[in-house]
């Protein structure tokens, strides 16, 4: 048995260690004191949550916390009340009864000035009635510019076992190196310049619009030119880095300037890793085309020289775990390269959503750098990345030859907390609508994908983390039906047993024999979908629409290319593509399907596709549809707007209150979307967009028709329109200022892009919409919903309508 090491959870460390922290402190003052307020709210990754301290914070009813005052009644009718709590010598607040609360905190200022918000364990926070985002993982790194006002300033924080601090005199505008995302430079590497990113915290009340970063690395500067960076905030930015003059062996340092014009308003050094790949696991940068934000991938080369047509191992991490640890866990291979992307962050998105999007773009990226065998390409991975190995293997299967989830559990809805489950739904119609739009997770319900490829199941017995149950009752599931997997407890494994837990020869042996079908080989599919938005296509057929949106659709077909037909079934199927590439040049192809009456084709060229449309009981050819129906270019629901270069768009034609609360929700989604993905993102004014400067990027609308400029340009011919006190949804109205909607529409003349839209109907429904789900991987959203503030207290009883469009963006 080899010798155990380090788990990958703490090897997600190292690259950190390569970086200069940023130095505060000057002033800074410590939280020590506060008031505890336990069960007053419910997050998860669902659509809905509820929050009772929230919903009396924007109905003006909260009143400011004392001792062992009564704050109300619990849903069981429980007495809930502020309690003091302390404190302890680490600074963190703890406390055995912390389930679902806030913790008050105060602080008293002798003058109006800007502070940096530095909070630990918490998921969001109120800071005199604006909201941001958290720290939920406690990776210490997020700093939040916020204003005080003189006198008593107010703190909300959700979360559990917290610590909080704020930072005085710091200087305006400067560097954070503390989560910078940075590559090595790979000895022997043709391309010398080099991407890193770095954060730029911006504390003043203006936007900054054209400052540049300067690198020297051992002599060769490069100035980058920075995106725009609203007030009080931060973003990561992209810069350029010259690695001609590297000569090192190890590590180099690289001098940054932050520059306005001619001025350098601050400096640091970022401490980079010089990489042999024939001996050292490295790590690759580039540009994401989900946000335009740099992201890494990290690569555990082959043995010898890389050979075009080797084996590509594609491994994906656990919850907390670098990629760059995950690939050092590995021995290198003398048959082909392994490669780990990041899911954007060590927790990231569960694999799913923007995990699962950063998943395929790494995948292309390392097929297009190491030109692997496409039969020989395999996915494996650990814990939350037994999950991914599970999810990506049955959502995209004519991608692999084998699979290997190690200590892995099969669907987030069976793991973890809130999964995506709402209460008493079942009887609900909206409750089965917002849970169809978390069907595509649901691994059990896809298992006959698990068909087309072999599955090596690993699982320490005495794992107490992911139980080895999860393991048995896949193997339980896949011996009704499956034909080549194989299975193996570790004897007294934990859930980390040494890097045996990913690195195990007998798994990549059972990879070694296994080989993914090449195209003309494979006639017989098998193939379900709960979304042709997240995956459509199977070999030779794409389901392309739906009957009924969201709902799983299932083929199964069988043909014969030298007899000239294909036979088969299509479950909740109403448009169909089939490529006939394999059949030859004037073939007559019989098509039959669900026992109906045949469809006849005689193939033109070697580049044949028909589509194939269902009406009543009839299968017949039609046109390609137009690219504005719905389709796997473009989908649906809510979260599909947050891709593709998206842009934030918040409104200045509103009163000022409603102007405040768009540009604050705005800040607090970027604030989120930086914390969960790595990311960056654009935040204009409504006055500024055009669908011309914006072209091919998605958008995120803030407010309503009335204090959105920008609301009829991207939304006119929607059929859910928001204006003051009132929602209508196709032919229904709603009334009232305290509604929240939130949905989706296609961006007119694009090809792919969307808006998503947030929005309310009065300050109240705005504040309803402040939660932001949606950035949890593995929740649903339908393409809208319609809900009251008092969600926030009863819960699904208040969502008014949701739903999906039909294949032509109608409401029925």
């Amino acid at each position: 048995m080899k010798k155990k090491s380090l788990s990958p959870s703490w090897k997600f460390l190292f690259p950190l260690l390569l970086l200069t922290n940023i130095t505060f402190a000057q002033n800074t003052y410590k939280f020590t004191e506060g008031l505890l307020l336990n069960n007053v709210h419910r997050y998860g990754r669902e659509a809905l949550y509820t929050d009772l301290l929230a919903y009396q914070l924007f109905t003006k009813s909260l009143k400011q916390p004392v001792p062992d005052a009564v704050f109300g009644n619990s849903s069981t009718g429980a007495e809930l009340k502020w309690l003091k709590i302390s404190a302890d010598t680490a600074g963190r607040f703890r406390s055995r009864s912390f389930n679902g609360g806030y913790l008050y905190l105060t602080y008293n200022s002798d003058q109006e000035k800007t502070a940096l918000l530095n909070i630990k364990g918490n998921s969001a926070v109120f800071v005199n009635g604006v909201i941001h985002a958290g720290d939920p993982y406690s990776s210490g790194w997020m700093y939040i510019p916020v204003n005080l006002k003189k006198g008593l300033n107010e703190f909300y924080v959700r979360g559990q076992n917290l610590s909080a601090n704020l930072f005085f005199n710091n200087k305006p505008v400067h560097l954070n190196t503390e989560d910078a995302t940075l590559p090595s430079i790979v000895k022997g590497d043709k391309n010398n310049h080099i991407l890193g990113a770095i954060v730029v915290i911006n504390s003043t009340n203006k936007e900054l619009k054209n400052y540049k970063i300067k690198s020297n690395l051992e002599g060769k500067e490069t100035t980058t030119t920075l995106p725009s960076i609203p007030a009080m905030s931060t973003r990561k930015v992209i810069f350029r880095l010259n690695a001609e003059a590297i000569t090192g062996n190890s590590k180099t340092s690289c001098k940054l300037n932050l520059i306005d014009g001619n001025k350098t308003l601050d400096e640091t050094n970022i401490v980079l890793e010089i990489a042999d790949p024939s001996s050292e696991k490295y790590m690759n940068t580039f540009i994401s085309n989900i946000d335009g934000s740099l992201q890494y991938y990290a690569v555990a080369s082959k043995i010898g020289a890389n050979e075009p047509g080797s084996a590509l191992f594609f491994s994906v991490h656990g919850a907390g775990v670098e990629a760059i640890g995950q690939a050092r866990a590995y021995q290198s291979k003398d048959w082909g390269n392994l490669v780990a992307p990041t899911n954007r962050r060590p927790r990231g998105f569960n694999w799913e959503d923007w995990g699962r999007l950063d998943a395929l773009e790494v995948l292309q990226l390392a097929k297009d750098k190491f030109k692997p065998n496409p039969q020989h390409i395999y996915l494996t991975g650990h814990s939350m990345g037994g999950h991914g190995t599970w999810f990506l293997g049955a959502t995209y299967p004519d991608k692999w030859a084998a699979i290997a989830p190690c200590a892995g559990y099969p669907t987030l809805k069976g793991y973890g907390s809130a999964d995506g489950l709402i209460p008493d739904s079942s009887s609900s119609a909206i409750g089965n609508v917002l849970l169809s739009a978390s069907n595509q997770s649901d691994v059990f319900k896809l298992k006959n994908n698990y068909k087309s490829f072999g599955i090596y199941i690993l699982h320490g017995d005495a794992d107490r983390t992911v139980s080895v149950n999860y393991a048995r009752s896949m193997k339980k599931t896949l011996a009704d039906f499956h034909q080549d997997f194989s299975y193996y407890e570790y004897p007294n494994g934990s859930h980390w047993y040494g890097n045996e837990s990913v690195d195990w020869n007998p798994l990549f042996e059972y990879f070694k024999w296994h080989s993914k079908p090449i195209d003309t080989a494979l006639n017989t599919i098998d193939f379900t979908t709960a979304s042709p938005g997240i995956s459509s296509s199977y070999y030779w057929a794409t389901i392309h629409q739906q009957t009924a949106p969201l709902q799983y659709s299932r083929i199964q077909f069988k043909r014969n290319i030298n007899a000239g037909n294909i036979s088969g079934s299509a479950q909740n199927v109403r448009l169909l593509k089939i490529d006939l590439k394999d059949f030859s040049t004037n073939k007559n192809i019989t098509i039959t399907i669900d026992s109906l009456s045949p469809v006849n084709y005689t193939t033109k060229s070697t580049t044949d596709e028909i589509y194939l449309l269902k009406e009543g009981n009839n299968w017949k050819i039609t046109s390609a549809p137009g690219l504005s129906e719905k389709g796997p270019h473009r989908y649906g629901t809510l979260k599909d707007g947050f891709n593709k270069k998206m842009v934030f768009v918040y409104s200045t034609a509103g009163t000022k209150e409603e102007n405040e609360w768009s540009v604050n929700k705005a800040r607090f989604d970027a604030e989120t979307w930086y914390y969960r993905g790595n990311g960056a993102v654009d935040i204009i004014a409504d006055k500024e967009y055009s669908a011309s400067n914006y072209k091919d990027r998605n958008i995120v609308i803030y407010g309503n028709e009335n204090t959105n400029s920008a609301w009829k340009t991207l939304l006119k011919d929607c059929p859910v329109q928001v204006s003051r006190n009132t929602i209508k949804v196709g032919k229904e109205t709603l009334t009232g200022d305290d509604l929240a909607a939130y949905f989706v529409w296609p961006i007119k003349n694009t090809s792919s892009n969307t808006v998503s839209v947030i929005a309310g109907s009065g300050l109240k429904g705005m504040n309803a919409a402040l939660a932001n789900q949606y950035f949890a991987g593995g929740s649903g959203f339908p393409d809208y919903m319609v809900y009251r503030l008092d969600m926030l207290k009863s819960g699904i009883d208040e969502v008014k309508v949701a739903g999906y469009y039909d294949y032509n963006w109608k409401i029925k």
